[in-house]
């Protein structure tokens, strides 16, 4: 098994001393703005375009649906095809994937209320997200990102559990903050180790930022 401490993603986020019984009570207010920034950017879902074509007397003669994903998706198959091809993955481009990531990772420990430091689109505050820049040549196999979502699929279904988990145990946390105004521990690590695992398997498999395959632990 995969050493996750030397593994290409690596994720840590600070673990408050206390928390805003108030801003926890209207965390899904609150977020509503950043999230649509990050749904703008990352252009979440697909883009739906219907186009009807009329003949010179104005009757609809035929009519299509085109579909595109969204920037996540679209980035993913652009890095693959640059692996693939031409044994390259950009540093800006590396760059770029790499600061999403780290600010999609604040708004998620925002929403689950890992934090109250409102999420910043350029600060780290208190999630401490790493990616290894790989040299492409020496340690990537061209020919695995055309696998590596195939063989992820293992841990989709692991982490299709655990985010239902995750998910009740921030319900849970919610009315601790509200009562204590502290996180319990134990349900803090459980949740930050989700999200590790999740993003080991991002870095593996639409990242593609490393061959090594993702452990099964949260640590």
């Amino acid at each position: 098994m995969a050493d996750s401490r030397q593994y290409a993603a690596r994720l840590a986020i600070d673990y408050p001393a206390q928390l805003d019984r108030m801003t926890t009570f209207l965390r899904f207010v609150w977020i509503i703005p950043i999230a649509i920034i990050l749904g703008l950017i990352t252009g979440s879902g697909e883009t739906i375009t219907n186009t009807v074509f009329l003949n010179e007397s104005g009757e609809v003669v035929r009519r299509t649906r085109d579909t595109a994903g969204g920037l996540v998706s679209g980035l993913a198959v652009a890095t693959a095809l640059m692996i693939i091809f031409v044994q390259l993955y950009p540093r800006w481009w590396f760059d770029f994937a790499r600061e999403l990531t780290r600010f999609g990772y604040r708004v998620g420990a925002y929403l689950f209320l890992l934090t109250d430091q409102y999420p910043s689109t350029v600060e780290e505050q208190s999630v401490h997200l790493n990616l290894d820049y790989p040299d492409v040549k020496t340690d990537l196999n061209r020919w695995m990102p055309l696998v590596k979502w195939l063989l992820a699929i293992p841990h989709y279904v692991v982490l299709f559990f655990l985010g239902i988990g995750a998910v009740l145990a921030a319900i849970i946390a919610w009315f601790a903050i509200l009562i204590t105004g502290q996180y319990p521990r134990g349900l803090f690590d459980f949740i930050v180790g989700v999200g590790r695992w999740g993003l080991r398997v991002n870095a593996y498999a639409f990242l593609l930022v490393t061959d090594q395959y993702p452990p099964f632990n949260m640590r």
